[in-house]
Order: structure tokens, then sequence, then C-alpha cells
């Protein structure tokens, strides 16, 4: 696989939800691509849907979530991001709504990307700008340490073999 259809596809795995750059990262290590190029690619890939969450998602799942074809995904969505809402509500208590929306994004878990903590945002309407940038940050951080993890890994893995 040439390394230009490597980097659209970690830019593509970026962008789901659920996954994006926490698995995007290690995928790339997996594929021998070097770690700062990738982390670039993932980051903007990753980043390219929030907007389009912010201002859409909320409006489109409440659509949604009464309709025969989509009632039971857009309810599951409208559940994580209002459960992540309230995680980040539980936290903005004690440091701010931007703290707790970078935390709730940076801290590599499963369900705490930007899809969640932007969805969270807008039900929360935390404010776009705010809400965006607390984003970013948090997928800044949340790459770091996926790639220093998996730089780490592969890098032990490399020398074994």
């Amino acid at each position: 696989m040439s390394d230009l259809r490597k980097y659209l596809w970690i830019a593509f795995i970026s962008m789901l939800p659920l996954i994006e750059l926490r698995g995007a990262i290690p995928v790339s290590q997996a594929m021998g691509l070097p770690l700062l190029p990738s982390y670039v690619v993932c980051i903007v890939a990753n980043m390219l849907p929030v907007p389009i969450i912010y201002l859409f998602a909320h409006k489109v799942l409440l659509w949604g979530k009464d309709k025969p074809a989509t009632s039971r995904f857009f309810t599951f969505c409208l559940e994580k991001g209002e459960k992540g809402g309230r995680k980040l509500m539980k936290v903005a208590g004690e440091h701010g709504t931007f703290v707790a929306l970078f935390l709730f994004v940076a801290i590599p878990v499963p369900g705490t990307g930007a899809w969640t903590g932007t969805l969270a945002a807008s039900i929360l309407d935390l404010g776009f700008r705010k809400s965006i940038f607390a984003v970013l940050c948090g997928v800044l951080a949340a790459g770091i340490i996926m790639g220093v993890a998996s730089a780490g890994v592969f890098g032990a893995l490399g020398s074994i073999g």
C-alpha cells in the first residue's frame, strides 16, 4: 500500500465516531508511517467533523429520535451525548467548562473523544468557539498520549523482533 493510501486510511479512521485518532495513531504506527506527519493528519481529520457536529448533530438527533428507521440509533447518540454532558458538568463544577471539556476529550478512553465531547457541548450550549477550542486542545493532548503510547509499544515490539 502506498504512503498516500496509508495517510488517507488513517485520516478516514480519525473521522469515525468512537474510534477517532485514538485508533488511527496506533494504526499509523502499525503501518510504519512516521509519527509526526501521522499525528498532523489524524488531528486535522479528527477535527473536520467537529464544527458540523456542534452546529447540526443535536438538531438532527432530536428530529430523528421519533422516526421508526432511526429512533434506536439516534436515541443512543442523544443518551451518549447527555451522559457525556452530565460528566462534563460534574467536572466543570470543580474546574470550569473549558477545562472539563478539554479533559473529557483529552483522556483517551472509549466514548470520550471529539465526537462525544462536541455533542455534549452542543447539548449543553457551551458556546461554539469555546467548545471548538477546548475540543481541539483535547484532541491535541489525546494525540500526544496515543503517539507516545503507540511509539512505545511498537518500538518495544520492533526491538523484540
